[in-house]
């Protein structure tokens, strides 16, 4: 037996022709690009004379007109929005054949046909003439009825149904099962069934089909005319239509035959060469239609039988206003048993409140046979309430007399609470257009007032940067002088003064870094409670016997990550502030408690961010502060106290150390009514470290007869300390920089401890000659020195773990006492291991300073966007190391400057960037190169550090070389896997 090929191999193109359903497809001008042959056949038009002309050209209407309107405003939305719209009626005219307008009523589905970009490029118009549909329906409203008939559902539900002509293919044999109308595909001469849905098994009675051939399913339709109906359409290849046809089939086994009423086509299925191999059946049974429309036609007492088919409530009353009928969508609507609302029944489904007004307006429409038309809520059966209008017209007979009343009930609740909430969004939209301006400017004061505190920190950093420089050299050749003069009363006095300045000199220096958030850090996890009740006795002291302080302290505490230290210091601060303020008598408040901060308070100050926090808040009953010294409180050297008594930079030490620590600030202050500082310090998870660091006393100066190598690039600088390391007793070798001083370690000469500043110029940086000199000397070592802490040993404000350092400006005491600190902690480690250095009890990896990994990722292309240069040249230095070739940039408008046109291997982006997020910059490369690995560089360790971007990867800072390079190298592999995969 001949079988045709699967259904599935047959061209959607050839397929979509063949639809039953008019479809055309017009581009983003509205040009009609194509078009099937329903189209073609209910139009009238032939497809030369349509195709690359504009739709409105094509069929044109009135400039203006409500139909030229509805349809452009439809097609616009579309194109614009790319949502799907329909028009489920709008009257159209077209042009007969001899060339009159005729007006025609259309049912219209627009739909968005994407490109390979994902933009709207096409619209796809299903069309429906439904103009004897809207006559009927128009026919019977003005005899009183609103007519809903089965024709009218399908008519509805064949509008609603346009699927995109590319998914017809893929979702065939769903619609087949879906489908409101029945369908079948016949095969080959002898019309065996293939596939048929299970409207066309309702149809013919469930029976064996699949396989078997139409003469042998269905016997009983022998000499009905279908049989040779369908061998026609495989002889000529042409298809055959019946409106309207009526069947005799026997739908039960052994029951009679039922006559029912189809409207059906045969569509021939061609392969190669044009030639059938098989019929697409497809059609509705419209028994229930025809039945209904000669009901109706009949007799007007039907109603009912059309009544039913109406989603909205129907109900009818007798002329005296006792209701007597009401469709099934009541019943299911109120859950009631059928009879129970007749007469007066009706009544306890309106709400209470509702019941008098509907009485009333019923009444009035009874007397003088108006238009009954009224809005109350309906109970459902679940107890609900449901806003419905209700609407009703009087039948009345030849002699002007009513007859009976028709109503309906339509649903409106939602577009009723729609409504609603429009008029409450007009109402209160002026003072909400307000209240979100006062935020904004708000935002904004905060934001100006950040980036100015950001821009004075940045100044005063890089003074303190060099000023400890300048304050090095002064010191230490004082102390040097100080042995030439020994025995010299007047002038040790004088040095002795000198040194005094350097002193004060250094403290100004700190408070700077300290404001300015270069302040090297060494959090733990701290309980606030306990270090207030430590200093208990230190305020009382220091405030004087005027001043009350009371101490709250919230139950259940969380710790905090902070530096204890640097807390204690901000609290004295305050404490000193707050007894000035009270001019040595008041009461002193100090407040310790859990907090958290919302998103509305994070939107509301823009330095905040939402989570939780340890809030540390110092209150006093002094003078208070005007609005104007409010806004200038953090102002480093801003002062309302007399000269002489406050230097401005005790509240900025406050700030500056609080940002460093990942925390808020915030004053309340008016005048009058005195002040409190909150100090908001980020939540700890970790248990409270009770080890007291500096509490021991400290060794006593001594010096040593080891070999020290000093890299310094200020040669006053080294001078003094070659000066004051020889006066120690030190060997002394010296190199103004870390390629000069790797010559020194590479020349074999024996090194006990490695002595170099941070920050130096030339090609190698201080921590890479660390590394370099603990390859080659493993039992050397390192301790770095710094006036400026912001660099690659210091990250995010916090020395690297197993790191020394001695900040600038240092005595001969302090530098006498950290080298041999260091020297003796690192002894017992040389026989560990190169990787390793003592700081207190145990051994601990230095970040940074372990030996370098086998050399991997040769000949990467990396695209480096850092704006940190400090941080951005060490970061390239490693991956320099590592073979890659890094691509550098300070912006994100830099970097896609920067960027090659050919691939990259890997983008390495920090999350904040000058001029826009990391995240923005890495979908711009994306677009260009859609599998471009992507790692976000981030100070975040919170829970929200995860990759924003599928297929990224985040390191936390600080890292070290070899985390970033290792997952430089990983990422790339990955990413060539793929492309070869």
């Amino acid at each position: 037996m001949f079988r045709a090929p699967e259904l599935s191999a047959v061209d959607p193109a050839h397929l979509f022709e063949l639809s039953p359903n008019p479809y055309v497809i017009l581009d983003r001008s509205l040009a009609i690009v194509g078009m099937n042959g329903a189209y073609l056949s209910v139009t009238g038009r032939t497809r030369e004379g349509l195709l690359g002309r504009n739709l409105f050209e094509a069929f044109p209407s009135e400039p203006g007109s409500v139909p030229d309107k509805l349809l452009r405003r439809s097609l616009e939305k579309v194109l614009t929005t790319g949502t799907d719209d329909t028009l489920p009626l709008i009257p159209y005219p077209i042009a007969r054949d001899d060339g009159v307008m005729e007006d025609r009523y259309w049912s219209a589905t627009h739909k968005a046909v994407r490109g390979a970009g994902g933009e709207v490029a096409f619209v796809l118009q299903h069309t429906v003439d439904v103009t004897e549909l809207h006559l009927l329906r128009q026919t019977a409203s003005e005899r009183g009825l609103q007519l809903q008939t089965d024709v009218m559902n399908r008519a509805d539900t064949v509008a609603m149904q346009n699927l995109q002509l590319g998914e017809e293919r893929a979702y065939l044999r769903s619609l087949f099962e879906q489908a409101p109308g029945f369908m079948a595909v016949l095969l080959g001469p002898d019309h065996v069934f293939d596939i048929a849905n299970e409207p066309y098994l309702q149809l013919v009675g469930h029976r064996e089909l699949i396989g078997r051939t139409v003469r042998e399913a269905l016997p009983e339709i022998e000499g009905q005319g279908f049989f040779e109906l369908l061998d026609l359409v495989m002889q000529t290849g042409q298809p055959e239509s019946r409106e309207g046809a009526r069947v005799l089939l026997q739908r039960t086994r052994g029951g009679a035959l039922e006559e029912r009423v189809v409207d059906l086509l045969y569509q021939p299925l061609k392969g190669e060469g044009g030639k059938p191999f098989g019929i697409f059946v497809i059609g509705y049974d419209v028994t229930e239609k025809h039945r209904a429309v000669r009901a109706a036609q009949d007799s007007e007492g039907r109603f009912q039988l059309l009544a039913q088919s109406i989603p909205n409530h129907a109900w009818t009353a007798l002329p005296d206003g006792r209701l007597d009928w009401f469709n099934d969508q009541v019943y299911r609507f109120s859950g009631v048993r059928p009879g129970e609302l007749d007469g007066e029944g009706w009544a306890e489904l309106v709400h209470p409140e509702d019941r008098a007004a509907a009485a009333e307006r019923w009444q009035a429409s009874l007397a003088d046979g108006s238009l009954y038309e009224t809005e109350f809520r309906l109970r459902r059966y679940d107890g609900m309430y449901r806003w419905h209008i209700a609407r009703a017209v009087p039948f009345v007979n030849a002699a002007g007399e009513i007859t009976r009343w028709v109503g309906t009930n339509t649903d409106i609740e939602d577009p009723k609470a729609t409504a609603q909430a429009l008029e409450h969004l007009n109402a209160t939209l002026e003072d909400r257009v307000q209240e979100r301006t006062a935020e904004l400017m708000q935002t904004q004061e905060v934001l100006r007032q950040s980036q100015k505190m950001e821009a004075i920190g940045n100044l005063a950093g890089g003074i303190a940067h060099d000023f400890n420089n300048l304050l090095q050299v002064i010191s230490g050749n004082l102390q040097l002088l100080g042995a030439d003069i020994a025995g010299n009363e007047r002038a040790e006095r004088r040095v002795a003064n000198a040194l005094s300045g350097v002193v004060r000199g250094a403290r100004l220096a700190s408070q700077l870094l300290s404001f300015s958030r270069r302040q090297p850090l060494e959090p733990r996890a701290v309980n606030l409670g306990r270090l207030i009740r430590d200093l208990d006795h230190l305020m009382r002291r220091s405030l004087g016997e005027g001043i009350e302080i009371d101490t709250i302290v919230g139950g259940g505490l969380w710790t905090t990550q902070v530096d204890p230290a640097n807390v204690e210091n901000a609290i004295l601060n305050l404490a000193i502030n707050a007894r000035d303020a009270m001019e040595g008598h008041g009461k002193l408040t100090i407040e310790v408690g859990n907090a958290f901060l919302d998103d509305h308070y994070a939107r509301m100050n823009a330095e905040a961010v939402a989570g939780q926090y340890v809030m540390l808040a110092v209150s006093d009953t002094g003078a208070g502060m005007t609005p104007e010294v409010l806004r200038k409180a953090f102002d480093p050297f801003f002062t309302t106290k007399p000269a002489g008594r406050g230097t401005g930079l005790g509240l900025s030490m406050v700030y500056g150390f609080v940002k460093q620590s990942g925390g808020h600030i915030k004053i309340y202050s008016e005048p009058g009514n005195g002040t409190t500082v909150k100090l908001y310090l980020p939540r700890s998870l970790e248990a409270e470290d009770k080890t007291q660091p500096g509490s021991e006393l400290a060794p006593p100066a001594a010096g040593g007869n080891e070999t020290v190598l000093v890299v310094e690039d200020d040669e006053a600088v080294r001078e003094t300390t070659v000066g004051l390391l020889g006066e120690l007793g030190y060997r002394v070798l010296k190199a103004k920089d870390a390629d000069s001083a790797l010559t020194v370690v590479e020349s074999g000469i024996a090194i006990d401890l490695l002595f170099t500043d941070v920050v130096m110029p030339g090609r190698l940086k201080s921590r890479d000659l660390a590394r370099k000199a603990k390859e080659r000397l493993p039992g050397l070592a390192v301790l770095f020195t710094s006036g400026y802490t912001e660099n690659s040993i210091v990250h995010g404000g916090r020395l690297d773990p197993g790191v020394h350092l001695l900040s600038k400006p240092y005595t001969r005491e302090a530098l006498a006492v950290k080298i041999r600190q260091v020297i003796e902690a690192t002894a017992p480690e040389a026989s560990g291991g190169p990787d390793t250095a003592a700081d207190g009890d145990g051994a601990v990896p230095i970040a940074g300073l372990s030996p370098a990994p086998p050399v991997s990722g040769a000949g990467l292309v990396v695209l480096l966007c850092e704006d940190e240069v400090l941080i951005r040249m060490a970061t390239a230095d490693a991956l320099l190391e590592r073979g890659m070739t890094v691509i550098e940039a300070g912006s994100g408008g830099e970097a896609l400057a920067q960027a090659p046109t050919a691939r990259l291997d890997v983008l390495v982006t920090d999350v904040g960037l000058p001029d826009m997020s990391g995240i923005d910059l890495a979908r711009q490369l994306r677009e260009r190169q859609p599998d471009l690995p992507v790692v976000f560089a981030t100070g975040d360790a919170g829970p929200g550090a995860a990759a924003p971007l599928d297929g990224a990867a985040v390191i936390i800072k600080p890292f070290s070389d070899e985390q970033l390079a290792d997952l430089v190298t990983e990422l790339a592999g990955r990413a060539a896997g793929r492309a070869s995969g």
